[in-house]
């Protein structure tokens, strides 16, 4: 289905989690999925997903077995093992035994069909495919970290721990431990066996070697060897036939690393080792920074390692290597790495060259970006913090690309090229950063001093606009250094900026006090979702989240019109490039927006000639429907005229005919919602998309099987794949697999305290949790892993361990409680002491409180303090009591330093009031946060300053305890009226807020009006509509309250909205939104309700006549089968009757709306308001109650024209209605509308010829066009008609058994011919207005110009299939000869057609059609070639017409119906 693929990137921190198999299929797991690749030494190819699990995929492996390589095996967080089949990508079995987090896993090598993983808990778990039996073993109480089954000994297996332990068990012994292997002090990240069985003699350092010296092994043994890569930066070479280690290899400190190493880089090391099928001498182990190394364990000296990538050309990884496999393609064998850097690299190890390098993503892709300058230059804004620079016309490496992240700290929401500097990319961030990067230069980005608050959106380069225009006309002085673009960015907060690209440390402006001034905007202005600059810098277009659209010219921002079509937030904008071969499509408008509809506006009219007020557009040029979730992204093809592509929430991507209104394919690839499209800048038939499945995927729109989007169940299955949206539960991956303390997470790009909960993705790898940037605009963002979240996640693990947990959780709460009943019967008992250190030296022995006496009395004898003792401190601090005031204070201090000490602050707060410092006691009770409303009932006796200061801190304090009304009744009691109202504002509380101020403040005081407003905001969002649209009105602000009001969109919230803006005098608004709610009402034909909407505004009288006739129209057309629904409700004076249609009308406009001949200014006005309505062409797929509305636009103006004697207006308006059926393929409604417009036929023609100018060119091309369509219908109703009589004159050949004579049979087909000669129906004029041949001459130039177009079409994907398929150009050639020399082929081609030969023959269409008069390529006139074609039929079978019209018929059909299906019709329907 895709082209190019980038898939998400594997999951970090595990033993295993990439394997390839013998046929070079990779898998690897990325997040909750595993991802299938197609592996040889030129490219690598995306195949296919294996989806299922729900938690992040924590292993994966394939079988070794020779006919079993498609099977493969999977482990998760979720504690399942899934065995999947890869070639199909069906899930075969899965068990759920394990108990914790599955932490290894590996087929085995020997024993057919076994598969082994283990669990943090120490579980080892065997189970047989085939039988579907699994066995459980213990061997230690430890974390696994990986585990290897021997390929020779079919029950051996090696398991690592997380202590740095190694052991070797036997599951034919029922788990029986083998060998220990000690000597790793750290975790085993990875484990190997050698290929080759029994242990040939390694040169190397000898474990017994206490002097560390080196030499060779012994002769062979028994047994394997094993190797080991450890987090101690060492990998061990392990003898299990002795059960020892035999060579240890230390991690070399590489020259690009620098000259010393961080001590702390141990622990950012992850050393995996594997050992290649066709090298038992050689292992592949990883470094410190990304470097790989190969290991040759024969040589001898220190230098026993060659670097992986040593050309300078920086082939290596750039971060730690993860995982590494190998397998054997023709006579190379290949080695595949994963790393943190988010690349796969493709290794040939005879060269240790990298043969390609595949990048990942690490988020979702948010935006996507085309150079206009650079050819092929893909720009990817992705939610891993970093940018993306793709160069897809590269021929060496198509995966060419570049990375950025430096100044990036968030995920990449926006991205825009500079429409004419090279290598200047805007970017916009999740956290509301704007910046640009230089891509072709090292230097880091510039960044914005200006930051929005909230997630940007969009950006886009336009002209500079007032203030920064004025800025560089006044401080260029003409030197030519005004910049000729502006960068301005769009965010979540509704805000637009206008950032200056040469000097972004400067202040941005917001366009919105310009766009004020310009256009004397009183109103709030609604918060702006997106913008887009037309092409040629001339209009902005801006979507805002109530769903209108504002278009405004450059430089002054005047307000054109507005576009009221959405009802939702708008998410994307986006305007037809200017390079059509038709000029007014540059004019075209594409908006989407959340209710899941592409609405495309045609603002030809008014940006070329804008009216003095604004223009309200309420009719689409084209409606594209079909998703069904918000659209995301929208993209014109720069390679057709009207073909766009639309990305949507549905999780899939679009492709619409716009100008045909029809869908052209749906492409389906993507397992989540998309996000963003682009189409490719070099191949027509190519498009981009991405979504927040990680990936971003190129495909072809000629290759999709389906053509429309899925219907609403397909969401659910998407669900399903991406699996349940619950919260992971955190584990103790950070200190456990990844070796992060929090502390050392902050590293260049800030990802491994992301990958150091597994995950290897800021955005959840390790589990599902998804994002809602638009959906909920004002939520915190998610940027993942946080240095806090880390440390809690360390206290969390054992929430997984099972029961007993929970039963030591139980038992712990039990005890507390029994705890706190204690403490609380104590206190009950006996109150605490306030004086508890001289209370306690009353609980002394006899003897010493004897000798207190003794002391006390020489103390009062002596008048003083003696040498030996001083009373209230020390030893004798209960003597305080009982002397003088100096005492009592010094035993005072001791009692509160041990008070403090203990916690007691109130106590505290009591000896200093006794003391009488009360200043003091308030004091401290500030500190410690102890007042109360007893100290601030004493705090007046300090003066009123002491007071209000205590009253401040009382209120901070009530207010971290959340106590806020009682906060601000304090503030009241200081007279502090604006702080209370602020402090309940800031808390949310705006009822209150505003009772207390519409108590105290003035009713003209602006904080009232602030008050409203923020809690209409607040309301708004929470979707209380009613109480905001109060909140409106109270602060004056009826405009708003009438918008909000009609946000819902329903017809009772827009009648009740356009009373209250009418009632409010906002009569614009009044009128926009009662035309909303009568249309609404038209489409359920509601038709009293909606006279009665439009009732209420006089501005509306032109729509209620256009109202009046649709009613009409439905109910004469009830009885036939254009109208097929029933009416809700209808007036009287609609009921058909026998009066001519145009006079009904007539008749009723003056009998119910007051509307007369009489009156022409007011009928001239009402002409003129119908008339700036705009009223798009017919297409085929418009819905029959829309078009009828169209027809009676037409109708409507028709009969103004007609009161006001404009003749020709109105012949050309009735010429309209006429159409519109044959433009929407509805031939009976064109016939019916014939007989109702025009009920004589031919002779209503005539009255109304009568009536126009005959001098007048206009008015004859206009009469001659609804001459032959009143002839057209004519026609076909003959032929049908002598066609059912003709069968009846055959089917009567036999009557009551008797066969009629040949003469009667004779005579009645005379009879039915002379009819038809006898009927002036068949005149010589009549043939004569259809068979123009000025018209048969524009339509075959039209009909040629399409045929070319066509096969230029057909040219282009030849080309691309050729490249595709490599077939050469004369085979190609070749093809295209015989193509033409077929019958079926062109009869204008040649065998050697080319684009230029093409080119040539369009340029000459076109001076034909230029040639043409322009009256004749204005109006409408049917078929020619067709009415040829029916009337030599007719001839043929049914009467005789004059020959020299026959000849005419057929010299037409000979000159200009040269077309191979106008050759076929003529020949089957005359011959």
């Amino acid at each position: 289905m895709h082209q190019r693929h980038l898939p998400a990137s594997p999951n970090w921190y595990c033993s295993r989690c990439s394997d390839i198999n013998g046929k070079g299929v990779l898998g690897f797991g990325a997040k909750n999925t595993i991802y299938l690749l197609n592996v040889t030494a030129a490219s690598p190819a995306i195949t296919g997903e294996l989806s299922g699990h729900t938690e992040r995929v924590s292993g994966f492996a394939f079988c070794s077995h020779d006919g079993q390589e498609h099977i493969c095996a999977s482990t998760s967080d979720d504690k399942t093992v899934k065995i999947w089949d890869s070639e199909q990508k069906i899930l075969l079995k899965e068990h759920n035994v394990h108990q914790s987090t599955i932490s290894a896993v590996h087929w085995s090598p020997v024993q057919k069909l076994l598969l082994v993983t283990g669990d943090e808990k120490g579980i080892v778990v065997c189970y047989w495919f085939s039988s579907n039996d699994t066995q459980s073993f213990f061997p230690e109480p430890r974390t696994i970290f990986c585990l290897s089954c021997s390929p020779h000994e079919e029950n051996y297996i090696a398991v690592g721990y997380k202590d740095g332990m190694i052991v070797v068990i036997d599951i034919s012994k029922k788990g029986e431990v083998i060998h220990r292997l000690r000597g790793h002090d750290d975790e085993i990240h990875a484990l190997a066996w050698c290929p080759r069985p029994r242990e040939e003699p390694l040169y190397g350092r000898s474990e017994d070697n206490a002097d560390g010296g080196s030499g060779a092994t012994e002769g062979a043994e028994e047994g394997c060897y094993l190797a080991s890569g450890s987090r101690d930066q060492t990998v061990r070479i392990w003898s299990t036939a002795r059960g020892k280690g035999v060579m240890t290899l230390k991690l070399p400190f590489l020259k690009r690393r620098g000259v010393g190493v961080d001590p702390a880089l141990k622990e950012r090391l992850w050393l995996t080792v594997h050992w290649p099928k066709r090298r038992p001498s050689q292992i592949v182990s990883s470094c410190f920074g990304g470097e790989m190394v190969m290991w040759d364990l024969m040589k001898s000296g220190k230098q026993k390692w060659s670097l992986l990538g040593s050309s300078p050309d920086g082939q290596n990884h750039s971060r730690i290597v993860f995982n590494m496999s190998s397998f054997c393609s023709g006579d190379r064998e290949l080695l595949l790495s994963t790393s943190m850097d988010r690349e796969i690299k493709c290794w040939d190890l005879a060269s240790l060259e990298c043969c390609w390098t595949l990048p990942t993503l690490g988020g979702f892709v948010y935006c996507l970006s085309f150079s206009p300058v650079g050819t092929g230059c893909l720009a990817l804004g992705v939610g891993d913090s970093m940018i993306r620079v793709w160069n897809t016309l590269s021929m060496q490496n198509q995966y060419d690309i570049k990375t950025f992240w430096q100044g990036i700290k968030s995920k990449v929401t926006a991205l825009a090229w500079h429409p004419l500097k090279e290598g200047s990319l805007a970017f916009g961030t999740d956290d509301g950063k704007v910046g640009v990067y230089e891509v072709y230069s090292n230097k880091p980005p510039q960044i914005s001093s200006t930051y929005h608050r909230r997630t940007v959106y969009s950006l886009s380069w336009g002209p500079p606009v007032p203030p920064m225009s004025f800025v560089y006309v006044r401080g260029s002085g003409g030197s030519g250094d005004k910049p000729s673009y502006s960068l301005y960015s769009c965010a979540g907060e509704g805000v637009i900026f206008q950032h200056d690209p040469w000097k972004l440390s400067g202040e941005a402006s917001n366009i919105d006090k310009l766009i004020r001034d310009t256009n004397s905007i009183k109103h709030k202005i609604p918060p702006h979702t997106d913008l887009s600059w037309k092409p040629d810098g001339s209009i902005l277009a801006i979507g805002n989240e109530d769903g209108s659209i504002e278009v405004l010219k450059a430089p002054m921002l005047k307000l054109l019109c507005t576009v009221q079509q959405h009802h939702k937030i708008i998410n994307s904008l986006c305007w037809h490039h200017e390079h059509s071969s038709q000029n007014e499509l540059q004019y075209l408008l594409a908006s989407g927006s959340s209710n899941a509809t592409v609405y495309v506006h045609d603002l030809r009219s008014a940006i070329e000639t804008p009216s003095e007020s604004p223009v309200l557009v309420t009719e689409p040029f084209r409606t594209l429907s079909g998703h069904t979730n918000k659209i995301t992204g929208l993209a014109w093809s720069p390679h057709h005229d009207g073909r766009l592509v639309t990305a949507c929430y549905d999780g899939t991507s679009q492709v619409w005919d716009v100008l045909k209104e029809q869908p052209v394919c749906n492409y389906r690839g993507h397992s989540g919602r998309l996000l963003c499209v682009q189409w490719s800048a070099v191949h027509p038939d190519l498009v981009w998309t991405g979504g927040d499945d990680f990936t971003l995927q190129e495909w072809a729109v000629s290759k999709q099987e389906h053509i429309t989007p899925p219907k609403s169940k397909k969401r659910v299955e998407i669900e399903k794949k991406r699996g349940p949206q619950k919260k992971s539960k955190k584990k103790k991956k950070a200190p456990g697999k990844g070796g992060m303390k929090p502390e050392e997470s902050e590293l260049p790009l800030g990802e491994e305290m992301k990958g150091a909960a597994g995950s290897g993705a800021e955005e959840g790898q390790s589990d599902n949790d998804e994002e809602e940037e638009k959906e909920n605009a004002d939520g915190p963002s998610v940027t993942g892993w946080s240095r806090e979240s880390s440390v809690d996640t360390r206290g969390t693990e054992t929430v997984q361990n099972g029961e007993k947990f929970i039963h030591a959780v139980k038992r712990e709460v039990k005890e507390e409680k029994k705890r706190e009943k204690s403490d609380l019967s104590l206190k009950k008992r006996k109150p605490r002491s306030i004086l508890p250190l001289s209370t306690s030296m009353d609980h002394r022995p006899k003897e010493e409180l004897q000798q207190d006496c003794l002391t006390l009395a020489a103390v009062r004898h002596s008048h003083g303090q003696s040498r030996a003792c001083v009373p209230g401190s020390g030893d004798h601090i209960q003597l305080g009591l009982f002397t003088d005031r100096d005492a009592l204070y010094r035993m005072f201090q001791e009692e509160e330093e041990s008070h403090l000490e203990a916690g007691h602050y109130d106590s505290m707060v009591y000896l200093r009031l006794w003391k009488g410092d009360l200043i003091g006691a308030i004091n401290l009770a500030v500190e410690k946060g102890e007042l109360t409303d007893h100290l601030l009932s004493l705090a007046p006796m300090a003066g009123y300053q002491v007071w209000a200061r205590t009253v401040e801190a009382y209120v901070k304090q009530l207010c971290h305890h959340e106590q806020f009304l009682k906060a601000a009744s304090h503030l009241l009691s200081i007279h502090k009226l604006y702080e209370a109202i602020n402090l309940l504002k800031s808390h949310q509380l705006y009822r209150e807020a505003i009772a207390l101020a519409r108590a105290r403040l003035q009713p003209e005081d602006p904080v009232l009006k602030d008050l409203y407003m923020s809690w209409a905001s607040v309301l708004e969002k929470d979707g209380h509509h009613a109480t905001t649209a109060k909140c409106y009105l109270a602060a004056d602000s009826s405009f708003d309250a009438a918008k909000i009001v009609a946000k819902k969109g329903d017809v009772m919230s827009l009648k009740t909205a356009a009373n209250l803006a009418w009632i409010s005098g906002e009569s614009e608004l009044a009128h926009s939104l009662s035309l909303r709610c009568a249309k609404d009402l038209m489409l359920s034909q509601d038709w009293a309700a909606a006279q009665e909407v439009l009732r209420t505004q006089d501005s509306l009288l032109g729509h209620r006549l256009m109202f009046c006739v649709n009613e009409i129209l439905t109910h004469r057309l009830a009885d036939t089968d254009v109208v097929t629904w029933t009416v809700a409700s209808s007036h009287t004076w609609s009921k058909s009757c026998e009066e001519n249609f145009l006079s009904t009308v007539h008749r009723v406009w003056q009998s119910e709306f007051g509307v007369a001949a009489a009156d022409l200014v007011k009928v001239k006005m009402l002409h003129q308001q119908l008339r700036a309505i705009e009223n798009p062409p017919a297409t085929i797929s418009v819905p029959m109650k829309q078009l009828l509305s169209h027809i009676s636009l037409d109708v409507t103006l028709c009969a103004l024209s007609q009161l006001l004697c404009d003749w020709p207006s109105t012949l050309e308006e009735l010429l309209q209605g006429l159409t519109r059926g044959s433009e929407a393929g509805h031939f009976t409604l064109m016939t019916e509308m014939c007989q109702l417009l025009l009920p004589q036929g031919l002779e209503s023609v005539a009255l109304y010829k009568q009536k126009l100018d005959a001098s007048d060119e206009r008015s004859v091309a206009i009469s001659q066009s609804v001459e032959a369509f009143v002839c057209y219908q004519l026609m076909y109703k003959k032929w049908w008609n002598y066609s059912d009589k003709t069968s009846a004159l055959t089917n009567n050949t036999i009557s009551n058994g008797h066969h009629l004579t040949e003469n009667n049979h004779n005579e009645d087909e005379a009879e039915c011919k002379g009819e038809a000669q006898s009927d002036g129906t068949f005149s010589e004029g009549f043939w004569k207005v259809l068979l123009s041949e000025p018209h048969a001459n524009l339509q075959a130039t039209q009909r040629a110009i399409a045929e070319i177009q066509r096969r230029v079409t057909s040219l282009i994907q030849q080309h691309s299939q050729c490249k595709e398929t490599h077939v050469s150009p004369e085979a190609l050639n070749t093809s295209q000869s015989k193509t033409s020399e077929e019958p079926g082929g062109s009869t204008s081609g040649n065998s050697s057609e080319s684009l230029a030969t093409l080119t040539a023959q369009v340029a000459e269409h076109h001076k034909v059609l230029t040639a043409i008069p322009e009256l004749i390529r204005k109006y409408p006139f049917p078929d020619v070639m067709e009415c040829c074609i029916v009337f030599l039929h007719m001839e043929k079978h049914f009467t005789l017409f004059p020959q020299h019209i026959c000849a005419e018929a057929t010299t037409l059909l000979h000159k200009y119906g040269t077309t191979e299906s106008l050759c076929k019709a003529w020949q089957r329907l005359t011959h």
